[in-house]
């Protein structure tokens, strides 16, 4: 997040896209719950109705995967009725000019006929973000788990640019994390062309200093994402770990991911239960809980955070910094002889310039958002106020690009995919949890009632929903949160395993699946006894 979590509730004008944050961010959701109760106007922009929706001063109803076609429109408008703010774009951006002509082809007229929302809608909506004197923009997986993700976070980055909405109180572009530790997940190297500290592989400076600190010769070369890793399971990669993650559930195309795992000579999980994954994996390390871990997590808004061990923990269950060291010094890796998370942390901080004025010690008495560059520096809560870290914020130019797959006369409904409050991702956790089950105990294919009548289904019924890669049995629930044509349900339910019809393309960049967008077929069902998935 470029703004700190306090900032959501000193917005004019929110634009939430691509974000259900009252079920999947409840927390944050407060936030800005206060801000509009203190006159703030928020914009909602989901297929769905969403109850962020019921807070909103407009709903713009797009269609699935055409984000991008919204915010080029937005965009034209805001350009076209002189909202651009000139000063803050001849200070502090680049390519202005070559963007500015680029956008004035892409009318709200244009827009609209690709992402189904009014052209008046569209003209409303970037009147109201461009005239915000602080516009905040919030989004999540809506917007990024698509072939064009790359594209459509550009796109809001050119709207807050052209506006000036950046680097001051209440605005930002604001990404809300999947999971707690997801932003210090990235910040510790988990990103196959960075090391830790978002420092590029491929600069030969960085090459030099962890080739020092580390003794040894280090890869030239980016590493690969998951997905290429399980497209060479078998092949090149005979051996993979995974940790902490139930693949099987929550990738996309269930099916090629069996296969994939199943092909591996061996694989190791390392996790807090017996999960689907788990149950491929030749070896399984029982993992400690965050109550049983001592460490540090960081969380979306860049702050850095003490985890302290509340109870000891169970069995043989291990840290998982622990089992990764003991791994590596019996294959023979030197430099892993830590024996105890301050280690490892203090390692990161001298490598890092986000963490340098931090170590173990300092954060026990206090939490700091990075960068903390030097030694007492109190942090840096919000981003880009004075300046951009690499110099002028870029202007990007964006053109709309279709789903990888679009609906047709054998698959002609679009399905998106989520999560649900109840439910947190693939119910590694909350799927044992007997009043989470009371609240929530099955999964539900959510379907707008002139579909329902429409499809010779009923509320409540089970149909055959199939993609192009399978098919799975779900329950049908209908309700008007879902538009006609259009059908969500979540990934979290294995006995509805959803992500068997998913995977249909990827965003060149990034490699992220397209899981918010799938073609599928809506068939009753008679057979209550069959089987959930073919």
């Amino acid at each position: 997040m470029s703004n700190p979590l306090k900032d959501m509730e000193k917005p004019d004008v929110i634009f939430c896209i691509g974000t259900n944050m009252t079920e999947c961010h409840p927390v944050a959701a407060t936030r800005l719950k206060k801000a509009i109760a203190n006159g703030a106007k928020m914009i909602v922009a989901d297929p769905r109705k969403i109850g962020l929706v019921n807070y909103a001063e407009m709903h713009l109803e797009l269609r699935v995967g055409s984000d991008a076609a919204l915010l080029l429109g937005m965009a034209h408008v805001i350009h076209r009725e002189g909202l651009v703010d000139e000063g803050f774009v001849a200070g502090r951006t680049a390519e202005a000019e070559a963007f500015l002509e680029h956008i004035k082809e892409f009318t709200p007229e244009w827009s609209s006929q690709i992402c189904g929302v009014p052209p008046e809608q569209i003209e409303e909506a970037g009147l109201l973000y461009g005239r915000a004197e602080r516009g905040a923009i919030y989004y999540t997986l809506g917007i990024t788990e698509h072939i064009c993700g790359v594209d459509n976070v550009q796109s809001l980055c050119n709207l807050a640019l052209m506006t000036g909405n950046i680097g001051r109180e209440g605005t930002g572009i604001n990404p809300m994390r999947g999971q707690n530790n997801i932003q210090g997940a990235g910040d510790v190297g988990a990103i196959p062309n960075n090391y830790p500290g978002f420092q590029s592989v491929t600069d030969p400076a960085m090459q030099a200093k962890f080739a020092k600190a580390w003794g040894r010769e280090v890869d030239l070369e980016k590493g690969i994402t998951k997905v290429r890793a399980l497209e060479l399971a078998g092949d090149t990669i005979k051996a993979m770990i995974i940790d902490g993650e139930n693949t099987v559930v929550t990738d996309p195309d269930r099916t090629h991911c069996e296969h994939a795992l199943d092909a591996l000579d061996f694989l190791v999980v390392c996790d807090l239960f017996m999960t689907e994954t788990a149950e491929f994996a030749d070896v399984v390390f029982p993992a400690t809980g965050f109550g049983e871990t001592d460490g540090t997590q960081t969380n979306t808004e860049r702050r850095v955070q003490r985890l302290r061990k509340a109870v000891p923990p169970p069995g043989e269950a291990k840290p998982d910094w622990w089992v990764i060291s003991q791994l590596a010094q019996r294959m023979g890796f030197e430099g892993f002889d830590y024996t105890d998370a301050s280690q490892v942390f203090n390692e990161l901080c001298e490598l890092t310039s986000t963490y340098h004025g931090l170590n173990w010690d300092r954060i026990e008495f206090g939490e700091y958002q990075w960068p903390v560059p030097e030694e007492g520096h109190p942090g840096t809560p919000r981003l880009h106020e004075e300046e951009f870290i690499n110099g002028r914020g870029i202007f990007k130019l964006i053109r709309y690009r279709d789903p990888a797959e679009t609906i047709d006369d054998d698959y002609p409904v679009w399905l998106t995919t989520g999560r649900r409050l109840e439910a947190y991702h693939s119910r590694t956790q909350t799927g044992r949890s007997s009043g989470i089950d009371y609240l929530l105990s099955e999964e539900t294919l959510e379907v707008n009632p002139d579909d329902v009548a429409a499809w010779g289904v009923a509320d409540g019924s089970f149909v055959k929903m199939s993609s192009r890669r399978g098919s799975v049995r779900v329950k049908v629930q209908a309700t008007k949160r879902s538009p006609r044509g259009t059908v969500f349900s979540s990934f979290s339910f294995n006995d509805v395993p959803v992500n068997i019809l998913t995977g249909s393309g990827y965003d060149p960049i990034t490699e992220t699946a397209e899981l918010k967008v799938c073609p599928v077929r809506i068939e009753p069902e008679s057979d209550q006894g069959s089987a959930a998935a073919d």
